[in-house]
């Protein structure tokens, strides 16, 4: 069975928007959830979840809209905080750290923490039991993607080319996926331009998909009621779930 990641931007609209989405989507296929931690200059995502990050911010999002979300969230559904560093060093890592195990969070997605910095908090992830989400992209050379995924955990997350999410650009990506299981277990899960027309393409070789601007794109939506959104994101997730294991 091959697996469902979903981001979602945390507090957009309102936090108890998104812990009602979250549980939905929890019923709908989704295995994994990608709490966003709104950031005012989210350098690798793509206009739509800039967007919805920037209106979330506007509304007045806080960090502690992330610990409630979570501790109504996290215990249900496999959860992942997916944020950039300052948002999470802000808050002193030798305390988040635990307090996210506390919470039944499971780890963090941290784009732009190189692996040779995020080397230096090992110890406190693993102390913690928590995951530090790997990245390996098309550009890295296979001695670098060998020293990224030795120690990987939770699952690697496979940037399927070289841009921004969001743009469904399409690339023959089997010789990347073999040349990274060459050097792990570890399972492997596309992102990056992942949506209903592309995923069934892009699961080829991989063991999951993670898919962000789709379900933002329905969030965005102003003429769609609070559950409208909720019926179409999960009608979404049902539907990417089912193509990847089709």
């Amino acid at each position: 069975m091959k697996n469902l990641v979903a981001y979602i931007t945390s507090a957009y609209p309102e936090k108890s928007f998104t812990v009602d989405l979250a549980l939905a989507l929890g019923e709908s296929g989704v295995d994994t959830l990608e709490l966003g931690v709104p950031f005012s200059d989210p350098v690798a995502d793509g206009p739509s979840i800039e967007q919805a990050n920037h209106k979330a911010l506007e509304l007045g999002f806080k960090f502690q809209d992330l610990l409630e979300i979570s501790q109504e969230v996290a215990p249900k559904v496999n959860t992942l905080w997916m944020g950039y560093f300052n948002s999470f060093y802000q808050q002193n890592m030798q305390e988040l750290l635990p307090l996210a195990k506390s919470l039944h969070v499971k780890g963090m997605i941290i784009p732009d923490l190189p692996h040779e910095e995020a080397l230096l908090y090992k110890e406190l992830f693993n102390a913690n039991n928590l995951a530090n989400i790997s990245f390996v992209a098309p550009t890295d050379s296979p001695q670098r993607i060998q020293e990224v995924v030795k120690d990987a955990q939770e699952f690697i997350y496979m940037v399927a080319y070289t841009g921004i999410t969001g743009s469904g650009v399409a690339e023959d990506l089997q010789p990347f996926l073999a040349s990274i299981k060459e050097y792990t277990q570890t399972p492997v899960y596309v992102g990056f331009g992942v949506n209903e027309k592309t995923a069934k393409e892009k699961v080829k070789g991989a063991d999951g998909v993670i898919v962000g601007s789709a379900f933002i794109n329905i969030l965005l939506e102003e003429k769609l009621s609070a559950t409208q959104k909720i019926q179409q994101c999960s009608t979404l997730a049902k539907n990417i779930k089912e193509l990847i294991n089709s």
